[in-house]
């Protein structure tokens, strides 16, 4: 039987560390960033729907979609925002049930959605269980600020723009604490695995 874990975090906490640990193990990855750009390039029906509610002055020369532009004009305005989600969500919600479906007919024993948002976007009921890979408020700071580049005051505006950790910690089914070394993180993982009878083939893990 097919297990689907949905995969978050917040920024800088780590979830695409461990999201490339599962990668590289072999198991299947569904990333929900990585759909939300394909669901908008030219000839999707997102994309179709997108130039009919903005217009065609969102379009670069190739007649892709300008994410600066876009992000311009619904940064500002609340509406405009609602507008723009209401389009791409659904459409990534297809997209990753679609595939989701896919890997389970073709037998995937693990199949990792890999959701940012996964408790604000209420897409807990696409999983099984729900994985939250975690720091503490400090640990985040420093390495987003070291990530990025940016000075604390930017860093706690963009950190505090999302759910906390602390909060998403209770909606979690498993919580992985990224705190410490990329060992210590591995061997959580490893013992979710085994917790889970996920067989690890790479024996070297």
């Amino acid at each position: 039987m097919t297990v689907v874990i949905g995969l978050t975090g917040g920024i800088a906490s780590g979830k695409s560390t461990v999201s490339t640990m599962l990668q590289e193990l072999g198991f299947v990855i569904i990333d929900a960033d990585m759909i939300a750009r394909k669901v908008v390039e030219p000839g999707e029906i997102a994309y179709r729907q997108i130039v009919e509610a903005f217009g065609e002055s969102i379009l670069l020369e190739t007649k892709e979609i300008d994410r600066v532009k876009l992000g311009g004009i619904i940064f500002h305005n609340e509406d405009k925002r609602k507008l723009l989600n209401s389009i791409v969500h659904p459409a990534v919600r297809k997209a990753m049930i679609d595939e989701k479906e896919k890997y389970i007919i073709n037998g995937e024993q693990l199949i990792v959605l890999d959701i940012p948002l996964l408790f604000e976007s209420k897409l807990t009921h696409l999983v099984n269980k729900a994985l939250l890979i975690y720091v503490n408020f400090e640990t985040q700071l420093n390495r987003l600020m070291k990530r990025n580049d940016l000075s604390e005051e930017e860093a706690r505006a963009r950190i505090s723009s999302q759910m906390p950790l602390k909060d998403k910690c209770k909606l979690a089914d498993e919580v992985i604490d990224n705190n410490g070394t990329l060992e210590k993180t591995r061997q959580q993982l490893h013992n979710l695995l085994n917790k889970w009878g996920i067989q690890v083939r790479n024996t070297d893990f």
